[in-house]
């Protein structure tokens, strides 16, 4: 399906995050992605909807 994988931008508006800050969740592991080709990074839908999860639940437990 097409929207399985995001790109970039997609990730930054869903989160409304900054670039920096969206590959500085990609580096540090906390939100997965993959290399399409050469240098496509792409971040699964599912692993995003997993990373808003976490932060819900980081909140609610607080």
């Amino acid at each position: 399906m097409n929207d399985d994988l995001l790109t970039v931008p997609e990730a930054m508006a869903r989160l409304k995050v900054s670039r920096w800050t969206l590959y500085k969740l990609m580096r540090s592991g906390e939100l997965a992605s993959v290399v399409v080709g050469d240098r496509c990074r792409r971040i699964p839908r599912q692993a995003l909807d997993a990373y808003i999860a976490r932060l819900i639940e980081r909140h609610e437990a607080a």
